[in-house]
């Protein structure tokens, strides 16, 4: 079953330079009375202007991907971490029982794009860690690379059965879903940015997505697009009462 999650399901903000499309996955399916869905919290795509300040807060209880495809961002935490935050250089905070950090938009790199992804833990109050990974090369051009997720083939962990996978997909090409990396998997297919046709009979533009349960489809691009994957299970154990990633209901 295909699922299609299109932009106006999204809320925005926009506070001076700070801008995002915040998507609450499981609002696609009322059912669940959750805004998430399984492990998937929240996913926020964010336009930052140079010199914006994001100032120091706090977390509990959430695993969080930065993930940018333009922009440079200093990241500041609690637990001693700094680092400049790139679109070849992600980081992941898993917050746990208690985290403040803070990023700033640096002048060089220009407009910061990319996403700030919200998953739930598997059990609430974890010890607080911070993980950064340098990716070899900006883009994975028309295969499947592991981002973050449980397990040693994953370079970012993940504390629950959650799995993120990125590629370029180039204009003409097609793509199916990678191997499960378990039991009983669903799949979010986010397009970034550009177009992309669905086993012919649906199409995802920048911003939307769409929910792959039981079934295997073909996606070609239409033109060249930057995808991310997210894999999780319906059954997964999660704490759902993070301060972003929780249920909001």
């Amino acid at each position: 079953m295909l699922t299609k999650i299109d932009n106006t399901i999204k809320y925005g903000k926009q506070h001076g330079g700070f801008g995002i499309q915040i998507l609450y996955p499981g609002l696609i399916l009322p059912r669940l009375n959750d805004t998430g869905f399984s492990t998937i919290g929240r996913i926020d795509h964010a336009r930052i202007t140079p010199g914006t300040l994001i100032p120091m807060h706090p977390h509990q209880n959430d695993e969080i991907l930065t993930y940018l495809r333009s922009g440079n961002v200093k990241h500041l935490d609690t637990e001693g971490y700094t680092d400049v935050i790139s679109n070849q250089r992600l980081m992941m905070m898993n917050a746990g029982a208690n985290f403040y950090h803070e990023e700033q938009v640096l002048e060089e790199g220009g407009v910061l794009e990319g996403l700030q992804i919200f998953i739930r833990p598997e059990t609430a109050d974890l010890p607080p860690q911070v993980q950064f990974h340098q990716l070899p090369e900006t883009y994975s051009r028309n295969h499947w690379r592991n981002i973050a997720g449980k397990g040693d083939d994953f370079p970012l962990q993940i504390r629950s059965n959650t799995w993120l996978m990125d590629l370029r997909l180039e204009k003409g090409e097609e793509i199916v879903l990678p191997e499960s990396p378990s039991e009983n998997c669903v799949f979010l297919f986010y397009v970034f940015d550009g177009k992309i046709n669905v086993n012919e009979t649906m199409v995802l533009i920048g911003g939307e997505s769409t929910l792959v349960e039981m079934e295997s489809p073909t996606f070609r691009a239409m033109e060249t697009s930057d995808v991310i994957l997210f894999i999780t299970q319906r059954d997964a154990h999660h704490f759902d009462e993070g301060s972003y990633s929780g249920n909001l209901h």
